[in-house]
């Protein structure tokens, strides 16, 4: 309980610090939103318009402690502000509408990517020294290293412009109305195979080869032997002993991949134009627009902050360890 108690605290005390510096940032920079636009109209905006717009940005001349007091208000009500770049839309409404994209892409990729590369390091390793030892580790050790942008312009120019084998932009295909229909669907699985590929083979190699590691280092362990000594059956040792306990690593390094299924593969989604929330945050950092950078920003602190609360929570319970300070979680 009192670690719980403890993490609990760490949590909200992260979520706070993550707001604040959330809220100065935008107003150490110089100039604001409405400045922004102003100037894009080229002065044909009156004084009036222009105090107005500020208003509604929320940038004011009221003092500092009031404007976070307000801010404060505004997170608990679910008001991010207006998106400069999609005027007058709210910012929560431009997060609603393209994170979903992100979450499906990455995070169904990403959890692909966990399981086969987890698989395929346990395989390895009990069978280390084997053809797939020597072959898989080296081959999806050259993908990792390549920039994830390289690997998809790759894929891009071999199977969407040469071969056309799949579209090269988009979500789903422009002629369609998007609804739950097996069209649409059909249509969102087809442009997702590009970009979910790259994601896929990008991160494969960290999977398979951190769980390899582990497990050979599991597997010289005395109590591994010791079973071995006894008779347990291969699949047994393998997945009862030595698999359970050499995936606790991953577990934690599983936790932050899923903080950052959030912000998406930036580079991936805007190499694709894919509509996702790494593509916004591209799109509002270029046209200056800060509330969405704001309210991206926000959303991806928070994402990362409670998956990894909630992972540790899962720790617990698969290492009691870790509540009494034997192993960092």
């Amino acid at each position: 309980m009192r670690y719980v108690l403890q993490r609990v605290g760490f949590l909200f005390l992260s979520i706070w610090a993550a707001v604040t510096i959330n809220f100065v940032l935008p107003r150490l920079m110089p100039g604001n939103p409405a400045g922004a636009m102003f100037a894009k109209f080229q002065g044909r905006m009156t004084p009036m318009a222009l105090k107005a717009l500020e208003a509604e940005f929320g940038f004011n001349n009221q003092p500092l402690i009031i404007q976070y007091l307000h801010y404060i208000g505004g997170l608990f009500t679910w008001h991010l502000g207006l998106s400069f770049l999609y005027y007058p839309t709210p910012v929560t409404a431009v997060i609603a509408s393209s994170l979903p994209w992100t979450v499906g892409l990455v995070g169904a990729f990403t959890i692909l990517s966990v399981f086969v590369g987890t698989s395929l390091g346990i395989l390895i390793a009990w069978r280390r020294g084997g053809l797939l030892d020597s072959v898989l580790p080296t081959t999806f050790m050259f993908l990792q290293s390549s920039p994830a942008f390289w690997v998809a312009f790759m894929l891009l120019f071999i199977f969407g412009f040469t071969l056309s084998w799949f579209p090269m932009s988009h979500a789903y295909s422009n002629s369609l109305v998007l609804g739950f229909t097996p069209p649409v669907v059909v249509s969102i699985i087809y442009h997702a195979v590009l970009p979910g590929a790259t994601i896929f083979l990008s991160s494969l190699s960290g999977w398979m080869i951190g769980m390899r590691n582990n497990m050979i280092n599991t597997l010289g362990e005395d109590y591994i032997v010791f079973a071995e000594a006894k008779g347990i059956s291969g699949g047994r040792l393998l997945f009862s002993y030595a698999a359970r306990n050499a995936i606790l690593p991953q577990v934690t390094s599983f936790a932050i991949a899923l903080g950052g299924i959030v912000n998406g593969s930036i580079l991936v989604e805007t190499v694709f134009s894919y509509p996702g929330i790494g593509y916004q945050l591209t799109s509002a950092v270029s046209s200056e627009d800060y509330p969405l950078i704001q309210g991206t920003f926000l959303i991806i602190a928070l994402s990362v902050l409670i998956v990894n609360f909630i992972v540790d929570m899962l720790l617990v319970k698969l290492d009691p360890r870790v509540r009494t300070g034997g192993v960092s979680s």
